[in-house]
């Protein structure tokens, strides 16, 4: 991917008008991953074409599923081998950028009896932890094998018969959680996970879907219990957008003076609309239209508009697995509301794509915001002047489209260095930042 482009940001317009976001990209990856294992036909609309689940499609393919080639804004079927299906890979299998892509794939494969795997990735999927999902594999019999004791990929994996059991997680991930899941249908009995607090449901509601036995038991949905053994039949799914793609356009409306947009089709799967609870205590103005149900996932239009006055806020913990992808545009935010704002809790973002925490600190400042950091956190003084700036995405794609919306507030024209960053999860970012601007 080149990185070497740089946008130039004009300050002080409005945003006005439509918008549908991507399709949302936790959604698309594991459309793929229980289609493949389903029995029949899947049929995938409103997927996200983007790297990371095209990653998902191209390892799948490795393993014998037949995926067509997918094509930005068409529906398209692939055919589920059903659980015991995958054939041995004749060649690595490169999960490129994505987390995702490799952490569902080790609880995929873990429990492929007598055959061998290796999942690569690029230079920072390498080095970002994986013993998180291997150890609890292991402790259900998978052989899982990498570099610094099986955290840091590429990855080795020995398909072997898994048994299920019960596992604590230490951290609430719904990429952890989702792997020992996908395991859990091939595991002898009944596999359960229990987390510090509930993350992400997107997978047990799929698979809810395509008809596995599980329940959400425990307090706050705490604890999932999967029992293998059934099939799985293969499904119509639409995509919803993604809220935390959509969280730019309702954050710039928000807080750019004199703006208006509807944001169509937005996925609200109440393990992902932290941001909304945020935009609540904010203070800010929007509603929701037109809800309904698909493949177990609600959906509806979201319409906001500016509101003067916006309060400070803080977010610590359990709410931030429900908006870990949102911090850095909530912290773009913070410097437009009255008062001191503070971000707690967030070491997890010190391992995403960058280290989000300290790249926000590191950009916004150049714009003139006042941010401290701290160990788990931001504290970031309010009612900022933001004067234009040099900046850049450091090549991250959320930090790219926040300081997007951060230059529309700054006096003056802005450049944004490695923009192309954006693609990674909102490919169309820009041209939909230039309609809404004119």
């Amino acid at each position: 991917m080149k990185m070497n482009n740089i946008r130039t940001i004009k300050g002080g317009v409005n945003l006005k008008g439509k918008v549908k976001v991507p399709g949302d990209k936790s959604i698309s990856h594991r459309a793929l991953i229980i289609g493949s294992i389903a029995k029949g036909e899947t049929t995938i609309e409103g997927f996200l074409h983007s790297e990371d689940p095209l990653s998902t499609a191209d390892c799948l393919r490795k393993l014998g599923v037949k995926i067509p080639e997918i094509k930005k804004n068409e529906p398209f079927r692939i055919s589920g081998l059903g659980l015991n299906g995958f054939k041995e890979p004749k060649e690595i299998l490169n999960c490129g950028n994505s987390g995702t892509t490799m952490r569902l794939l080790m609880g995929l494969l873990a429990g492929q009896e007598g055959k061998n795997f290796i999942l690569n990735g690029d230079i920072s999927l390498n080095e970002r932890p994986m013993g998180r999902v291997g150890k609890p594999l292991s402790l259900m019999g998978g052989k899982i094998y990498g570099r610094e004791r099986g955290n840091k990929a590429p990855i080795s994996i020995d398909g072997n018969k898994l048994k299920g059991c019960v596992i604590g997680t230490p951290v609430a991930s719904a990429q952890v959680k989702s792997a020992i899941l996908l395991a859990g249908l091939k595991a002898s009995g009944t596999t359960s996970v229990i987390e510090p607090a509930s993350s992400r449901d997107h997978t047990e509601r799929m698979l809810k879907a395509f008809g596995a036995d599980i329940s959400i038991r425990g307090e706050l949905g705490r604890n999932v219990v999967i029992k293998s053994g059934g099939n799985l039949i293969g499904q119509r799914i639409l995509i919803p957008g993604d809220i935390s793609s959509a969280s730019f356009w309702m954050i710039a409306a928000s807080i750019v003076p004199n703006s208006e947009i509807l944001i169509q089709n937005v996925g609200l799967n109440p393990t992902r609309t932290g941001i909304l609870n945020v935009m609540d205590s904010m203070g800010c103005d929007y509603e929701i239209l037109d809800k309904s149900t698909i493949a177990g996932e609600p959906i509806g239009s979201i319409k906001v508009k500016t509101s003067n006055n916006l309060r400070s806020f803080t977010i610590e913990g359990d709410i931030l697995p429900k908006l870990i992808d949102e911090i850095p545009i909530l912290t773009v935010a913070a410097c437009f509301c009255n008062g001191v704002s503070e971000i707690k809790d967030a070491q997890e973002l010190r391992v995403k794509e960058t280290d989000r925490l300290k790249v926000m600190a590191r950009q916004l400042q150049k714009f003139g915001a006042e941010i401290t950091e701290k160990e788990d956190g931001l504290i970031i003084n309010g009612q900022s002047k933001f004067h234009s700036a040099e900046v850049d995405s450091e090549t991250d794609h959320r930090v790219a489209m926040s300081l997007a919306i951060a230059s529309l507030l700054a006096k003056g024209t802005s450049k944004i260095m490695r923009s192309d960053a954006a693609s990674v999860s909102y490919p169309t970012f820009w041209e939909e930042l230039a309609q809404l601007t004119n």
